[in-house]
């Protein structure tokens, strides 16, 4: 079975930091790494204020449902301190995003140890994000709307590498 972890870079919404935290306890994900400035649950060396880390935690579980306590989850201040940890580590890092080059999602063939990145809703992942990884990953769209909700997306990209492999 494929390692997977999952990036969430720059989401603003803990709705949606929720539900991939649920999505990724769901799916057995080895880890999400939560990074920018994207909200993450209280930790034991956090050093926010504690009444901010209280009320993020809080609405974080609104949709992770507990997933907060079970996903094993680390914070990075940047992102490329994680990749840097992910490469170490010997993944390899795909971005989830509609770009030049992309493979389309049922195309894609997991590798053994795989990160997925996700990023801000309407702007997207960063160029140099995308320049920083060795793949970009793409849903085919066949409606009128360009894109899905990041945790919707994110959702369809794991599941289909969990258990395409």
């Amino acid at each position: 079975m494929v390692q997977l972890i999952l990036v969430v870079h720059n989401i603003r919404s803990t709705h949606n930091v929720g539900s991939l935290l649920r999505t990724a306890d769901g799916l057995g994900l080895e880890a999400v790494y939560l990074t920018g400035y994207t909200p993450y649950p209280a930790a034991p060396d956090d050093e926010r204020l504690p009444h901010l880390a209280q009320k993020l935690t809080q609405q974080i579980h609104k949709t992770a449902l507990g997933a907060e306590t079970t996903v094993p989850w680390r914070h990075f201040a940047t992102i490329d301190q994680a990749l840097a940890a992910l490469r170490q580590s010997g993944f390899t890092i795909a971005a989830l995003e509609q770009a030049a080059g992309s493979i389309a999602l049922p195309d894609f063939q997991p590798p053994p140890k795989l990160a997925i990145i996700v990023g801000r809703e309407v702007e997207g992942l960063e160029p140099e994000v995308l320049q920083a990884v060795d793949q970009i990953i793409e849903i085919p769209m066949a409606g009128l709307k360009e894109s899905f909700n990041v945790a919707i997306a994110a959702a369809m990209a794991l599941y289909h590498c969990r258990f395409r492999a």
